[in-house]
């Protein structure tokens, strides 16, 4: 039987802190602005805790949040090119705030919104309504995640979303990770991902093409530290500065739940582990894409510590659709209509080798 208590905080600027604690006392911090992973406190092999996610100092940095530590992304996490998608003959200009791009909602992104908690005895919930025309997009859209720990460790985060016009969506969590708690950067950690291809990316970090990861830097279908595979003379790392690409997601199955969205079960899909620390994280999802995010704009980024972050000091593995999927022959997947009901689930189990 899983145990776990909710309590509330207030903070600076309106803002309230929610943590979740289970039955071992791991506890996980959660702000109402941005439904935002702010603290992940957890046992190393010798008990002793650390912090495991990277965050801002105080309140402050999170109203701007322009590193998106541990924000709910929305209504499209990742990347759209040009900010330009076509939805039903309409054409939509949409915030572009990474040059031309359209990156992680835009300049108005459900990370740096007023979330509203709502009573509910499985977890913390929180909804946030998403007016029509924000960022650009069409629809009014109700989006409700719900987060639950529980006394093995899993954080799972279920992901809802209803609109009254069609819409795209992708939501995902942009969580960054350090497993050693910031003792060290993160190229000793061990990754493995459940994935036999990647998206290439352009300059623009916008997907090209589909390419096997056989013999080549992006091979983690076995595990492999993460540092070494950093230095190999990759031009998609050279590109991207470092790991950013997504991966695509081995497929359990090919039923269909709804109209044009594939039903996936949840299952694991990658696997970090810290040796120092023994801390071992594992992700599951119900998504096809799995964003590898190796910390490559850290630099200088002021977390809590005296000292900057520099580069490569947290990961992210965010599971979410394909980048620029609504520009594809697959876009149909990534549309939300009226009567449908958006859904996902991902979750990160931490445990400890011995």
């Amino acid at each position: 039987m899983t145990h776990f208590t909710i309590t509330s905080a207030p903070a600076d600027h309106g803002i309230t802190l929610y943590t979740l604690r289970n039955a071992h006392d791991m506890r996980v911090v959660i702000s109402d602005r941005g439904a935002t992973l702010i603290s992940w406190w957890a046992p190393d092999r010798y008990g002793r805790e650390a912090d495991v996610l990277l965050g801002y100092p105080d309140c402050d940095a999170y109203l701007a949040n322009p590193a998106f530590f541990g924000g709910v992304i929305g209504r499209w996490g990742n990347r759209i090119a040009n900010g330009r998608f076509t939805l039903d003959g309409v054409d939509y200009q949409i915030d572009r705030n990474e040059g031309d791009n359209h990156l992680h909602g835009g300049k108005g992104g459900f990370h740096l919104m007023p979330w509203q908690v709502q009573a509910d005895p499985e977890g913390l919930r929180m909804t946030l309504a998403s007016p029509d025309g924000a960022a650009g997009f069409p629809g009014n859209v109700l989006a409700s995640v719900l987060y639950r720990l529980d006394d093995d460790g899993q954080l799972r985060i279920d992901y809802t979303a209803t609109t009254d016009a069609p819409t795209p969506i992708n939501l995902t969590s942009h969580g960054y990770f350090n497993l050693n708690g910031g003792t060290g950067d993160i190229c000793d950690h061990i990754l493995s991902i459940d994935a036999d291809a990647y998206l290439q990316v352009d300059r623009r970090l916008i997907p090209e093409k589909v390419a096997n990861v056989a013999g080549s830097a992006f091979d983690f279908r076995q595990p492999a530290p993460i540092g070494p595979r950093l230095a190999w003379p990759d031009e998609q790392l050279s590109v991207a500065g470092g790991f950013d690409h997504c991966y695509c997601l081995r497929r359990a199955n090919d039923d269909v739940d709804e109209p044009g969205r594939k039903a996936q079960p949840l299952r694991d899909v990658a696997t970090v582990y810290d040796p120092g620390s023994g801390r071992e994280l594992t992700v599951s999802t119900t998504e096809n894409g799995l964003q590898f995010y190796s910390g490559n704009f850290l630099k200088g980024v002021q977390g809590r510590a005296t000292q900057a972050y520099a580069i490569h000091d947290g990961f992210c593995l965010e599971a979410q659709a394909y980048p620029d999927q609504v520009n594809t022959p697959e876009r149909e997947a990534v549309i939300l209509r009226p009567g449908q009901v958006y859904r996902q689930t991902t979750a990160y189990r931490l445990s400890v080798r011995k």
